[in-house]
C-alpha cells in the first residue's frame, strides 16, 4: 500500500444503537492493518473499489470505508481484530449472493472472502473442505470429478457460506438433507479474534448454532462437507404446463411423492413463459406451471420414474433429459443475472389446499415483472428426519415452502415489484402455521418477529450461544440474533 494515506483518517459510519456514532480511524492504523494482510485492503477511489462493493442484487448500493480482500484465515483474524478494536460496522462477504444484501455496508469494513475459493476433496473418505468464498459451482466442479456431491442450492453462483449457515435447501434435500445437515466441521473466527474448529466434539454449541443460525457467531473460513455418490449424469424432469393445469400439476406431484421414496425433490414454479427459444411463440408471455426435478440415481431409472410428472397434462414445452449434474445445477443460472434487482420472501404452509393453489396462480399471473416466479418447494424426506433441536435450522416438518421471488431489471420498477411481494406474502401467510426460510427474508424489515418465526423454538438457545461467542453483537448485519443479556 502506498504511504499516501497515512496522514488522513478514514471516516467510519457506525450503525445507530449498535456500535457508536460517526468516528475516524487514523490513517496510520489503517496502513498498519493493510500491511498485516496477505490479501489486500481496498479503499474508496482505488481502481477495484467499485467492483469490490457491488453485490449480485442490484438493489444494494452501499459504500464501505474499507474492503479487506482476505487471502486466508489469518487475514480474517486481522480484519475481525481491526473492526472490533476500532468499533467499526462489519459486513461479511462470501459469495455476495445473499438476496438481503448484507454482504456490504455503508462506512464500515467489509471482510471479503471472495478470494478464498479453494476446494479439497477426499474421495475415499467422501469429504470435501471448501473455503468461505466458494460458490456452489466451485464445489460441484471439484466433487463431480469423483462422482460425488454434497447437498447445495440451485444456482451455481450462490456462495456456500450464506447458503449453509442458514440451512441450505437444494435438489438433494429429500434424499440427503440440507447443506447444514451435511456439514461435518467448520473453522470459525469469533468476535474476539480466535480461530476455532467447530464440530461434533469441539465447540459443540457453536457447531449446533452455525447449522441454521446464520452468520451471527463469527466468520466461517472453511466448511467440511459429507459427500454422496452422484452423477456425473442425471435425468432431469423439466416440463412446462399451461396455467389452467396449475391445480392438477401441483396436486399430481404431491400425490406422486406420497407414493415414492425420498429420492428426488421437485420444485413447482409458477411464472410467465419467456419470449425465447425453445418455447413456442404462441405461448410467449402466458402463465405456466412448471415442474423441475432431477433424479439423483441412474439416469435410465430417473427417466422411467419421472415419466408420470411429464404426462400430467398436455405440456407447453418439455425440456427434460439426461445431462451432467453440473449442468442441472446451472439450469436456473441465466434466470438470475448479476446486477438485476431481487426481492424475495418465503412462507411455510402445511398443505396445498384448493384455495391456496388458486391464490398462488392469481398472484403469479398478477406479478409486474415477467421474470418473477412463485416457487413451491416440496420438502420432507431426509430434511424432516433431523430433530427440530438437533441443529439450529427450524420448522423442518413443514411439507411446503413457498418462495415469492420478484426479479426485475429497472430501478423505476422497484416500488411496484416490492409491493407485489409484500401483498402476496401477506395473503399467503394466512395459510401458514408459522415459519419461513431465512435465505429468502426480504430485507428482514419485520425485525425480531420475523427472526423468531425463522429460528422457531431454537431462538432462545441461539441467543445464549450468541452471548457466549459475540456478546457485543459485532456480527449483526445478518438475520440478527441479539445476545442474551
Amino acid at each position: 500500500m502506498s504511504g499516501s494515506h497515512s496522514h488522513s483518517s478514514t471516516p467510519i459510519k457506525r450503525e445507530e444503537g449498535e456500535r457508536g456514532g460517526q468516528a475516524d480511524v487514523p490513517g496510520s492504523l489503517v496502513d498498519a492493518f493493510a500491511s498485516r494482510l496477505r490479501g489486500r485492503l481496498i479503499r474508496p477511489g482505488e481502481a477495484d473499489y467499485e467492483p469490490a462493493r457491488e453485490l449480485w442484487n442490484g438493489m444494494i448500493d452501499r459504500r464501505p470505508a474499507l474492503v479487506a480482500r482476505c487471502a486466508g484465515d489469518e487475514d480474517v483474524v486481522a480484519a475481525v481484530d481491526f473492526a472490533r478494536d476500532n468499533e467499526m460496522l462489519v459486513a461479511v462477504r462470501g459469495g455476495g449472493h445473499g438476496v438481503a444484501g448484507q454482504a456490504v455496508c455503508d462506512g464500515g469494513l467489509v471482510i471479503d472472502l471472495s478470494g478464498m475459493r479453494g476446494v479439497e476433496v477426499d474421495p475415499e473418505g467422501r469429504r470435501a473442505v471448501a473455503q468461505g468464498g466458494c460458490t456452489l459451482g466451485d464445489v460441484d466442479r471439484e466433487t463431480q470429478r469423483h462422482g460425488l456431491a454434497t447437498p447445495l442450492g440451485v444456482v451455481t453462483q450462490t456462495g456456500v457460506a450464506g447458503l449453509t449457515l442458514s440451512g441450505g435447501i437444494g435438489w438433494l434435500r429429500r434424499k440427503h438433507g440440507l447443506s447444514c445437515d451435511n456439514l461435518l466441521s467448520a473453522r470459525v473466527v469469533t468476535a474476539d479474534g480466535r480461530l476455532l474448529v467447530a464440530d461434533g466434539s469441539q465447540n459443540q454449541d457453536l457447531f449446533w448454532a452455525i447449522r441454521g443460525g446464520g452468520g451471527n457467531f463469527g466468520v466461517v473460513t472453511s466448511f467440511e462437507y459429507r459427500l454422496h455418490p452422484l452423477g456425473p449424469e442425471v435425468f432431469l424432469c423439466f416440463v412446462f404446463y399451461p396455467a389452467a393445469a396449475t391445480k392438477e400439476v401441483l396436486r399430481a406431484c404431491e400425490h406422486y411423492l406420497s407414493q415414492r421414496p425420498d429420492d428426488f425433490a421437485p420444485i413447482g414454479i409458477l411464472g410467465k413463459v419467456p419470449e425465447a427459444e425453445p418455447f413456442p411463440p404462441e405461448a410467449h408471455g402466458k402463465s405456466f406451471a412448471a415442474l423441475l426435478a432431477p433424479y439423483p440415481g441412474d439416469p435410465a431409472d430417473g427417466e422411467r420414474l419421472l415419466r408420470p410428472l411429464r404426462e400430467i397434462a398436455d405440456p407447453i414445452c418439455d425440456l427434460s433429459g439426461t445431462m451432467p449434474y453440473t449442468e442441472v445445477q446451472a439450469i436456473l443460472d441465466e434466470d438470475y443475472p448479476d446486477g438485476w434487482r431481487y426481492y424475495w420472501k418465503s412462507v411455510n404452509v402445511p398443505e396445498l389446499g384448493d384455495e391456496l393453489i388458486e391464490r398462488l396462480a392469481e398472484h403469479a399471473a398478477a406479478a409486474p415483472s415477467p421474470q418473477t416466479t412463485i416457487d413451491v418447494w416440496y420438502q420432507g424426506g431426509a430434511m424432516a428426519r433431523v430433530g427440530e433441536e438437533e441443529t439450529a435450522f427450524a420448522n423442518r416438518d413443514a411439507p411446503y415452502l413457498l418462495g415469492i421471488e420478484a426479479n426485475w431489471e429497472a430501478e423505476a420498477d422497484s416500488a411496484e415489484n416490492m409491493a407485489w411481494v409484500r401483498d402476496t406474502f401477506a395473503d399467503l401467510s394466512s395459510f401458514s402455521t408459522g415459519g419461513l426460510y431465512l435465505n429468502f427474508p426480504g430485507f428482514l424489515e419485520e425485525g425480531e418477529q420475523l427472526l423468531r418465526e425463522g429460528y422457531g423454538t431454537n431462538y432462545e438457545r441461539l441467543s445464549a450461544v450468541k452471548a457466549k461467542y459475540d456478546p457485543t453483537n459485532l456480527f449483526h448485519l445478518n438475520a440478527n440474533i441479539r445476545p442474551k443479556s
